[in-house]
């Protein structure tokens, strides 16, 4: 097995168990007995393109969730975080004011690892299967009354945040949340996400946000991770 697919599988793996909250045997990015690390991406930096460029790639991953990784490996340093996943991490941490800054970190490392798997070359058109049965049977007016409400919520989302298809409660959803926030903290199992952060779009697309929401949902989806994940909520 080559290298490239070896890393994409336990990048995927990693991400699925993430959403899943599936934890025991996962790779490092879900573990935390050793430091955070920063996972693979699971393409070249170029395989997005021209939806999102290789530069904006080479930036918003090599410096903003590098930056959340090595952020948060320091906070946690010797203290009782330090052998906590991922995931128990921002659950331990959500709503304390005095652990924000170990929160924010968090949680933006596992979002941003949830964000790449999301996406993939010649992605988006329509989800097939149980996640098409789904949406139809939680969206009034289906796929299109869905897609429309999930660009609202990324295009609605004031200053930076995420936009998110989440199951909660038997249906499935779009919510949004600012910042760091992550529906995980609210019992919801994330299904898919766009990120919103100015760093993700601003050097393709400047101010034009509706741009990059749009081509990331018709061309960029990938609804196979999305369907992965319902499977395990």
């Amino acid at each position: 097995m080559s290298e490239s697919v070896f890393s994409r599988r336990r990048f995927l793996t990693a991400s699925a168990a993430i959403a899943a909250g599936t934890l025991v045997g996962a790779p490092g990015i879900v573990r935390a007995a050793a430091p955070h690390i920063l996972p693979p991406l699971p393409y070249a930096d170029s395989a997005l393109e021209p939806v999102i460029s290789a530069k904006t790639i080479g930036f918003h991953y090599g410096k903003h969730h590098k930056a959340y990784v090595d952020n948060l490996n320091k906070m946690v340093a010797g203290t009782d975080m330090a052998d906590m996943s991922l995931e128990k991490v921002i659950l331990a941490t959500a709503g304390n004011a005095d652990k924000a800054g170990v929160f924010n970190n968090a949680a933006q490392v596992w979002n941003h690892t949830f964000y790449w798997a999301g996406m993939k070359a010649s992605g988006g058109g329509k989800p097939t299967g149980l996640l098409r049965d789904r949406i139809e049977a939680s969206f009034a007016g289906g796929y299109d009354a869905f897609r429309k409400e999930l660009a609202s919520a990324a295009m609605g989302q004031f200053g930076s945040g995420w936009a998110w298809l989440v199951a909660d409660a038997g249906k499935l959803k779009v919510v949004k949340t600012g910042n760091a926030d992550n529906p995980m903290t609210k019992g919801m199992k994330p299904l898919l996400t766009i990120d919103v952060w100015e760093h993700a779009y601003y050097l393709d697309y400047q101010n034009r946000r509706a741009d990059y929401v749009n081509a990331v949902i018709d061309k960029l989806i990938n609804w196979d991770f999305a369907a992965e994940n319902l499977a395990n909520a």
